[in-house]
């Protein structure tokens, strides 16, 4: 296995992210695969794979582990890390090889950039989150999947016609009238980051201590804001599938405040030179089939239809032919 250390370094991982982490090693299948090292281009190669703890990043991890295993990899599951924080520092550290993330995050989030100051093309975006996070921490991204996970405000089809809220200056309206009408739930990034509370009520104009505010996990969001059981309104990723699903109403952003959050597969660079090119020949004819719509429907087959996200990940890269 090429990269020898890396189980002593997984290990330290576990029991420094132990509150951390949903599972180390977790996923849907534990930690090391065990089924990669067949025939393939990158035969006799090891990777450990991450992802955030959302639906969306988990599906995105188990796709990135078939497709390797396919290859003919080994492959260590360490999806399920919560937070960009610790995802992103397991990658930086090398406990984690690679792992899918969304240009607007990388913009704002990770390379400290002011998110009014994101360029408003999605190629323009990407080239300078990639330029940057090279020259600063020797992470490559690889090729840029179409689909946006922007953030969006979403309520209940009762509560936007209570209220007449359909846009997010609507909602700052709302805010100042009639602060507990604004009561939002979301999940406790969302309301420090940036790109999260913070930057929406600076660009409309409202004080965000004024928002009644309750923090709960993001799958929460979508049991209370139908029923308007803790909060009105709720934080959520434009690709959830539980927004069709529930009726939902999203918010428009009519001030453009939120950037893009295209997503690409980024990996260490010290990685990327060992296996570069074949890892790119993998992933690009897959990161240019993750649509909007895509990745809606398959975050809507685990959480609204329950498969698991491996489930998911396998049928579609079955259907179209990237593996098997």
């Amino acid at each position: 296995m090429r990269y020898s250390r890396r189980n002593i370094r997984l290990t330290a991982m576990c029991a420094a992210l132990a509150m951390a982490v949903l599972g180390c090693g977790g996923g849907d299948s534990g930690g090391d695969s065990g089924d990669g090292g067949g025939s393939g281009p990158l035969s006799g190669t090891s990777f450990a794979v991450g992802s955030k703890e959302f639906t969306e990043q988990l599906v995105l991890g188990q796709i990135t582990k078939l497709v390797l295993e396919d290859a003919g990899a080994t492959v260590d599951d360490n999806t399920g890390i919560t937070g960009t924080s610790n995802v992103r520092k397991a990658l930086t550290s090398g406990q984690i090889d690679m792992y899918w993330e969304y240009t607007g995050t990388g913009f704002g989030e990770i390379l400290g950039n002011e998110v009014s100051e994101a360029p408003t093309d999605p190629q323009q975006l990407f080239e300078a989150v990639k330029k940057q996070d090279m020259q600063e921490n020797d992470i490559v991204w690889t090729t840029l999947a179409p689909m946006n996970n922007t953030y969006a405000f979403a309520t209940s089809q009762e509560a936007s016609d209570e209220y007449g809220v359909t846009t997010l200056s609507d909602y700052a309206e709302l805010v100042s009238s009639d602060p507990e009408g604004s009561s939002l739930c979301a999940a406790s990034e969302f309301i420090n980051r940036s790109d999260g509370l913070p930057g929406v009520a600076k660009a409309y104009g409202f004080d965000p201590a004024d928002v009644p505010t309750t923090e709960v996990e993001l799958g929460v969001i979508f049991t209370q804001v139908p029923e308007r059981e803790s909060c009105n309104f709720g934080e959520v990723f434009a690709t959830d599938g539980r927004i069709p699903a529930n009726d939902m109403v999203v918010l428009e952003d009519d001030e453009a405040f939120f950037p893009i959050y295209n997503v690409a597969l980024t990996v260490s660079n010290e990685v990327y030179d060992a296996d570069g090119e074949q890892l790119e020949e993998l992933f690009s004819p897959i990161a240019e089939k993750l649509t909007t719509e895509t990745l809606q429907t398959m975050n809507a087959d685990v959480d609204v239809n329950g498969l698991t996200p491996e489930e998911v990940a396998q049928q579609w890269l079955e259907d179209n032919e990237f593996i098997g």
